[in-house]
């Protein structure tokens, strides 16, 4: 699929025990530091996608940010936040999911999604699918129909694809 001279899992770090004892976190830091390859990231993304007939891009905070945004400047559509709870200025909406341990609050503005908008969910990981799960019923709570979710990375061993039935799922690099 991909003319890229990049490796992309190349340039993730896995740190050991981070968060917790017996995690292997991905960092995507030391992509996005790659000027080149941050970019041939986006560039994969965009092509992976494009034929969704995307509207709009929507993602969690906050490294659905730094790949959703330009992802949609990519695309040439609009991009709508999704973040915690209490951090939109404007009039919201919300819904909660599990953690780990615990719960949260995922927020959107109520005028982030038209009604009928096409919206293509994007972010860096998908591990456990609660987080983007949550971030389908709000943009579906405004009327949004999500065709698509787009990730760098699937840990495709926590089986978050599976909380995303009928959704067009495009992960960059999977870890089995």
């Amino acid at each position: 699929m991909s003319n890229t001279p990049y490796n992309f899992k190349d340039y993730i770090r896995v740190i050991p025990d981070f968060p917790q004892p017996g995690i292997r976190f991905k960092d995507i830091t030391t992509l996005l530091k790659d000027g080149g390859a941050y970019r041939a990231v986006i560039e994969e993304m965009r092509a992976a996608v494009q034929h969704m007939n995307i509207d709009i891009v929507a993602g969690p905070e906050a490294r659905g940010f730094v790949v959703g945004a330009p992802l949609a400047l990519a695309l040439g559509v609009g991009f709508a936040p999704i973040r915690k709870s209490g951090k939109l200025p404007g009039e919201t909406i919300t819904a909660n999911y599990d953690l780990e341990y615990g719960k949260d609050q995922l927020a959107m503005h109520k005028d982030a999604i038209t009604p009928g908008q096409r919206v293509l969910i994007a972010d860096d990981l998908l591990a456990t699918g609660g987080t983007i799960a949550t971030s389908i019923n709000l943009i579906r709570q405004l009327g949004g129909e999500v065709v698509g979710a787009a990730f760098l990375i699937e840990l495709a061993y926590l089986t978050g694809r599976e909380k995303l039935e009928g959704i067009d799922v495009f992960s960059l690099m999977t870890y089995e």
